[in-house]
């Protein structure tokens, strides 16, 4: 497997943040990667296909996606976009720019937790990308850089405390760290990180909580949102589908390897959430990486 490209941001060390406005007819750049977080905004761009990780999906006629981790892999690529003028407003900005204490601020305590989540990429709704529509265009026309800053940092603080939107790229794809959450689930997401090709069983998992089984599944939904066999497919998928981009197994040896025991059911696993067979999968990250 070649290699994805990693871009060289036109972001200065003195400026706080890169923005740019550009109007095209196609999407031409390649899968990519950058240490730096980046805010792309897409207008006109319906039929697109974005992909974030391991998360393949056509968007609409607007997108809005934060990326905040270095080796986050993504690209917007044609799919059916027959629009003529595609509007793209990108705005790239360091992982130092909020270095030292003002993050642990209480003014700022949305903004980590949005920046936090983009490590998988964020994904933003129509209603939040209409709340913060003339904010974006103001900020990529504004020319006084003291006030083109003040804007920047209002719309990162609008979209965090937006509740309508969602994370793209699984964990287990996306090498993420740690979230802030209860020792006891973090616990067990370790077991199933150090254990998803094994058979994981509900009873050894409560064991490690000191919790019952009934108790535990319930405990865990609570906390994460998911059951707990949802959480463990999800994990499997996403070692599955880093596995398929990173190295030439075969389909098959990834399908057990990953803790799956049964072919056709990860392959009916796979596209149901993935909206890919895994070989069609593999087949569009071959086609976008390139050489470097």
């Amino acid at each position: 497997m070649s290699k994805v490209f990693t871009e060289i941001s036109r972001l200065s060390e003195k400026d706080c943040f890169y923005v740019v406005e550009r109007h095209k007819t196609e999407f031409t750049y390649p899968l990519h990667q950058h240490k730096e977080y980046e805010l792309n905004f897409i207008e006109h761009g319906a039929g697109c296909r974005r992909i974030v990780g391991d998360s393949v999906e056509e968007i609409g006629e607007y997108d809005l996606v934060l990326i905040g981790a270095a080796d986050l892999e993504h690209v917007w690529e044609q799919g059916k976009c027959r629009s003529k003028d595609i509007r793209e407003i990108t705005i790239q900005f360091s992982p130092s720019l909020f270095e030292g204490e003002m993050l642990s601020k209480n003014q700022f305590a949305s903004i980590k937790k949005m920046l936090d989540r983009a490590e998988h990429g964020i994904a933003f709704s129509m209603g939040s990308i209409m709340k913060v529509y003339s904010v974006l265009n103001a900020l990529s026309v504004e020319k006084e850089g003291f006030v083109q800053f003040l804007k920047f940092l209002y719309l990162l603080y609008e979209l965090s405390v937006s509740d309508e939107s969602r994370v793209l790229a699984s964990s287990s794809f996306a090498k993420t760290g740690k979230a802030e959450e209860s020792r006891r689930v973090q616990k067990v997401k370790e077991y199933i990180n150090e254990n998803y090709s094994q058979q994981l069983r509900l009873n050894d998992m409560a064991e490690i909580v000191g919790m019952s089984p009934v108790a535990f599944s319930r405990f865990f939904r609570q906390r994460t949102g998911r059951t707990l066999s949802e959480y463990i497919v999800d994990i499997r998928l996403g070692y599955a589908a880093r596995m398929l981009v990173d190295s030439s197994r075969n389909i098959s040896e990834i399908c057990y390897e990953c803790g799956f025991n049964n072919l056709s059911n990860f392959n009916r696993t796979f596209k149901a959430k993935r909206h890919y067979t895994p070989r069609e999968f593999r087949a569009m990250f071959k086609k976008n990486k390139v050489i470097v």
